[in-house]
């Protein structure tokens, strides 16, 4: 299997529903009921479940859907040096509900060593076989940039990084630690999960605060790109990196809309990337013009399953909007996913654990008629 590298015809983002057993028992640590090992062996527990259950559906990625976080994102900067965690007073705000309140602060200069996800990757690891190889999600270095520059975030920020340039090199040096343990792991697939560049084609919410600031698109596309990239630089060749981008995802709601017209010439054109995984669940997203930035030989991962409602696509339906997409990057370019994780949060999107495993098996059922079995 180590030919095979992500993104397969039939794929997904990466985070699952979390199960009850595992809801309960990371409430009783939070209470004090139970110890750290005891919560990390019920996780253990839930995660092989998971991976037998990904296995059975005949994907040949698997993750941990991180169980063992309570955040797609936040986690993950925790365990970088030289941040903590905090609680904010307010959560995100997205379409007609706010988020919990975590986020995190600056306590002194950023660096990747002995990051905590290199051990989860581990667990995962050792349940790959001829058909599977798993893959490690992260936060993409550009999440978070914004989240340390998010409302009294930015203040500390500075404080310890008065020249961003120099919080871009640190920041963008962490993650390539961060990779490179996980390459002398084993891992060779990794993804980078990035909301930034939605934030900044919302011309309703987020973008008119930051206008505000007297930034322009230009400018945060730059230094997304930036870091994103400065972090890529002279990995290993068998290294597989990918990015997913969307406009948020908790509890069926989202956070910002906007077609990915005006950041594709940073994003697409320029993120030294092996692969997009694409958010085009529904019109939020815009058409599928944007895909002629894509540089020749690269993969999209069409997002055109929603992970936020439990209804059946229909088939034809989708594959009517896979040979549209096609006009702009070839066929044998494309494969098929969901638009997000099913629970990027603890909290879960608005479906059940059964109608989560029949959108996957759906997606699989698409891509073997599109593409054929073999091929697929």
């Amino acid at each position: 299997m180590s030919k095979w590298t992500t993104p397969f015809r039939y794929d997904y983002v990466g985070s699952f529903l979390r199960p009850e057993t595992l809801k309960q028992a990371r409430a009783d640590w939070n209470a004090g009921k139970i110890s750290r090992e005891e919560l990390r062996k019920a996780e253990d527990a839930c995660i092989t479940d998971l991976i037998e259950k990904q296995k059975a559906l005949g994907y040949h990625v698997i993750t941990d859907g991180e169980f063992r976080r309570s955040y797609w994102h936040l986690d993950f900067m925790w365990g970088l040096n030289g941040i903590e965690e905090i609680e904010l007073d307010h959560g995100y705000y997205f379409k007609g509900e706010e988020t919990t309140h975590g986020s995190c602060r600056m306590t002194g200069k950023i660096s990747g060593e002995n990051h905590p996800i290199v051990q989860d990757y581990l667990f995962v690891k050792q349940f790959e076989d001829e058909n599977t190889i798993a893959k490690q999600t992260l936060p993409a270095p550009a999440q978070t940039l914004a989240e340390l520059f998010r409302e009294d975030n930015a203040r500390i920020t500075r404080e310890f990084y008065p020249d961003e340039e120099e919080l871009l090199r640190d920041l963008a040096a962490a993650y390539h630690r961060v990779y490179l343990d996980l390459y002398a792991a084993g891992c060779r697939n990794i993804q980078l999960d990035d909301c930034t560049w939605g934030m900044i084609v919302d011309e309703e919410g987020y973008w008119k605060i930051r206008e505000g600031d007297g930034a322009t698109l230009e400018q945060e596309a730059e230094r997304y790109l930036k870091v994103n990239n400065l972090s890529l630089e002279d990995l290993p060749e068998d290294l597989v990196v990918n990015t997913h981008i969307c406009r948020g995802n908790y509890h069926s709601t989202y956070a910002s809309s906007g077609p990915y017209d005006k950041v594709a010439p940073y994003v697409f054109a320029q993120e030294n990337v092996h692969a997009f995984y694409l958010e085009f669940d529904d019109k939020r997203s815009g058409n599928f013009v944007s895909l002629k930035e894509i540089p020749r030989g690269k993969k999209v991962v069409l997002g055109l399953i929603t992970s936020k409602r439990p209804e059946l696509e229909s088939k034809e339906l989708i594959k009517r909007r896979i040979y549209e997409a096609a006009q702009y990057v070839p066929l044998r370019d494309l494969c098929l996913s969901p638009q997000c994780g099913f629970a990027s949060c603890e909290i879960g999107n608005k479906l059940t654990e059964e109608e989560q495993f029949a959108k996957l098996r759906l997606i699989k059922e698409i891509a073997e008629e599109v593409w054929g079995k073999e091929e697929a």
